[in-house]
């Protein structure tokens, strides 16, 4: 057995990595809202961490009640317990990673974790 997994992600307004990859310490999504669209809901999480890069385009976060502006090359990570929501420009879309991990479980990392 492989100790790797390979796929290629078709166009698609989500996708979800953790089952395709066997994912079993993050989940990460890609995610595509059209101009003018938004994440239809404001949630939280209950223990991860979420940390989002945007790709292409602009758009904006609302995090706890502050508007946080969004374009291609921004990284931003959320506390588990702030309350978000992602909104497209009205103008523009934006595509964005998502990567989900549970808060403080870092352990190490880089060359702390390397084995050479």
């Amino acid at each position: 057995m492989a100790n790797y997994k390979k796929i290629s992600v078709a166009e698609a307004p989500r996708t979800e990595l953790h089952d395709s990859l066997g994912l079993t310490g993050a989940e990460i999504s890609i995610n595509e809202l059209p101009a003018g669209a938004s994440v239809p809901f404001v949630h939280a999480h209950k223990h991860n961490e979420e940390i989002y890069a945007v790709l292409s385009g602009k758009g904006k976060a609302v995090i706890d009640g502050d508007t946080v502006e969004l374009n291609a090359g921004d990284w931003v990570r959320i506390s588990p317990a702030a309350k978000r929501q992602f909104f497209a420009a009205a103008d523009e879309g934006i595509r964005y990673l998502c990567i989900q991990v549970r808060e403080n479980s870092l352990e190490s990392y880089t060359a702390n974790d390397a084995i050479l």
